[in-house]
């Protein structure tokens, strides 16, 4: 500690008596997160074993927290609350600054001027700092790199990203220096500050390839300054952009393959911070990260950076590149796991995605974020899954009709909760983002979204959610013309970073009274408990009774769609091995020839009887739908004129008794 240890709080008082207890067990814990000794878990678990400072008040809560997800989770969670407790006293007592995933997070957060920052940098270098300085010196010493380039995805990144600019500057000024990242690509469009290239010699912006290859060539001699590609550097001091628009960007299929190979992959640790399915699944493991498409294909949300290339460009990568590109990774890492990080996922590349990895034999588990929409039928779904997808997250936002028009997302309640439901029956667990405090929303809507929420964890299509609380951003389409939302923005003078931007809303309503509220009242429901409290029961304050019928939710689930099958449909065979047998059987005096057939999947078998010829010519159509056939897939339309040559009464058949549990089998009309 910087000062006697009496003038800290309590509870860091009581972490410095424990340094023992806490230096004999910080290796064990460490390495347990690290997917090492996973034995120690029932030890971890007892409550005995780690020392406990003011993180472990909330474990009146473990037991039925992680009654469904298991020892393992609870031991990680119980780890997490042990290191987040070092945490704390580290910042209190060691580096104000301090986090282990967001460092000096508040200097880069809405910083619209360099001031702040700036002066920090002043400063004497924390002990963090001389340990992440020390740790840079070497790998420069071992590398001897011309330039040195700083992704900077999040706020809480930026400090020592210039911390260690800065180093880099004095001490080796002959490097050059770039930055580059989400934070840059979000905040630093509007960047006028010249002393930020006391730092850095470039800040480029969106996709990366281009600019550091034209950086790389300017560097060399190769090209002028003004020939970079999205890219601000100092010139005759003042902060020039610099974009050849006769530099081509890369297209998706050229950028080639993520490298990992000098990431200490079995140093990572996994945590889970809080007892939420999916914030379990990000956590837990390691997962290889690709982009199916870059942007999105929607691209109409209206609180979204719609107007930024990141979104607004939409480019997908062909299915057998990405299984290419996902087979290198496996070889490379040892790990079968995927993290599509796309904006909103396409439903058909997700089914030609699917269709790869089934048709390759490849074992892999993936998951990604998408938009609830139509297109997410049953046996999509059920292909999807088949190929290994576990997850999809998705913005319900605020599950108001009225609301989610006005946001453009284009999905009503009724077809998120049909759309969640085929999800969930296939074996796919779903998690909802969630927003609240959307312009012009009611206290009224905000009770009714609630109960929305509320229904869809009772009936169980939804397993996981987390709200937030809306935040304009300067790119968003309600950033560029707030009048419209009946919000007024507070702006500032912009030198530095600028994105999210501070509004009054002119309906008068303070939406942060509702967040402990709803974060409490979707906590229980995750966990499949309260659904029988009135809503009032989660808020201090008076709130309207909710005007959405109690059976909401389950009246759609339950009222059957119709689904129309297009002639271009294709239908895919992804059941089990077969085995036929031919019996005769007296009907109407009559010996009638039928073949059995019998399939097996991993757990379940399937026993059909069918007239012996339409039964040899199913089984012929069904060596044609296999996923192994994906040259020669056929279409509904073949298949119902194929019959209809030989047989009679196709609709008699494909409506029939057997044929519909064969299709629900295994065959997917897609």
């Amino acid at each position: 500690p910087k000062n006697d240890i009496s003038t800290y709080s309590e509870n860091a008082r009581r972490i410095y008596s424990l340094w023992e207890v806490y230096l004999n067990t910080i290796d064990k814990v460490v390495g347990f997160l690290q997917g090492k000794n996973q034995s120690l878990a029932r030890l971890i678990s007892q409550n005995n074993f780690l020392p406990e400072a003011s993180r472990f008040d909330q474990l009146d809560d473990l037991d039925w927290a992680f009654g469904n997800m298991g020892i393992q989770d609870k031991a990680k969670h119980l780890a997490t609350l042990y290191l987040e407790d070092i945490s704390d006293f580290i910042q209190e007592c060691v580096d104000d600054h301090f986090g282990f995933s967001r460092y000096a997070e508040r200097l880069g957060r809405s910083a619209n001027s360099f001031d702040e920052l700036y002066t920090s940098l002043q400063q004497h270098l924390t002990h963090v700092d001389g340990i992440a300085l020390n740790l840079l010196d070497k790998q420069i010493i071992t590398h001897s790199p011309k330039l040195i380039c700083f992704s900077v995805p999040f706020p809480g990144n930026l400090y020592s990203a210039f911390r260690c600019a800065q180093y880099v500057k004095k001490n080796f000024p002959e490097v050059k220096l770039a930055m580059g990242g989400g934070f840059a690509n979000t905040e630093l469009r509007d960047l006028k500050d010249a002393r930020v290239f006391e730092f850095f010699d470039f800040i480029t912006l969106d996709d990366g390839e281009a600019p550091i290859k034209s950086m790389y060539e300017h560097i060399c001699g190769l090209k002028k300054v003004d020939e970079l590609k999205r890219t601000f550097t100092l010139l005759d001091e003042k902060v020039r952009y610099c974009n050849n628009a006769q530099c081509a960007d890369f297209k998706q299929n050229e950028i080639g393959t993520p490298d990992y190979s000098d990431l200490l992959l079995d140093k990572y640790i996994s945590v889970i911070e809080i007892a939420n399915p999916m914030h379990s699944l990000w956590s837990d493991g390691r997962w290889n990260k690709l982009t199916m498409a870059h942007g999105c294909y929607w691209g109409k949300c209206t609180f979204c950076d719609t107007s930024l290339d990141y979104i607004k460009l939409y480019e997908p990568v062909a299915a057998k590149v990405l299984v290419d590109r996902m087979e290198l990774l496996i070889e490379q890492t040892g790990e079968n796991g995927f993290h599509f990080v796309d904006e909103a996922a396409p439903p058909a590349l997700m089914r030609e995605l699917a269709l790869e990895i089934l048709g390759r034999n490849l074992v892999v588990s993936w998951w990604t974020n998408i938009r609830f929409e139509k297109s997410f039928t049953l046996d999509l779904c059920k292909l999807l899954s088949a190929s290994g997808c576990i997850a999809v997250s998705g913005g319900l936002e605020v599950a108001s009709d009225r609301l989610l028009d006005v946001i453009k997302k284009g999905v009503t309640v009724e077809q998120v909760a049909k759309v969640t439901n085929h999800f969930t029956q296939s074996g796919i667990m779903v998690h909802a983002y969630l927003m609240y405090g959307y312009p012009t929303q009611t206290v009224q809507e905000t009770v009714d979204s609630l109960e929305m929420v509320r229904q869809l964890f009772e009936a169980g299509v939804i397993q996981s959610g987390f709200w937030h609380q809306f935040a304009l951003t300067a790119h968003s389409p309600i950033g560029k013309n707030p009048e419209e939302y009946g919000i007024i923005p507070k702006k500032a003078e912009i030198t530095f970073a600028n994105n999210d931007i501070d509004f009054e809303d002119t309906t008068g309503i303070d939406h942060n009274i509702f967040s402990f509220g709803l974060k409490k009242a979707l906590y229980n429901y995750m966990h499949g408990i309260c659904f029988e409290f009135k809503l009032q029961e989660w808020f201090d304050f008076k709130i309207p009774k909710t005007t959405v019928n109690k059976n909401f939710i389950k009246d759609h689930l339950f009222t059957p769609g119709y689904f129309e099958i297009k002639p271009t449909s294709k239908l895919l065979w992804i059941g089990g091995k077969r085995t036929i047998t031919s019996i005769s059987r007296l009907k109407k005096g009559k010996l009638i020839e039928l073949l059995l057939l019998f399939f097996q999947s991993k757990n379940d078998i399937l026993e059909i009887a069918l007239d012996k010829t339409i039964g040899e010519w199913l089984v012929t159509e069904l060596d044609k739908m296999s996923v192994k056939n994906l040259g020669g897939i056929i279409t509904y339309t073949h298949f119902r004129q194929d019959f209809k040559r030989q047989f009679e009464d196709f609709d008699l058949f494909w409506y029939s008794k057997d044929f519909q549990s064969l299709k629900d089998y295994g065959i997917l009309v897609l």
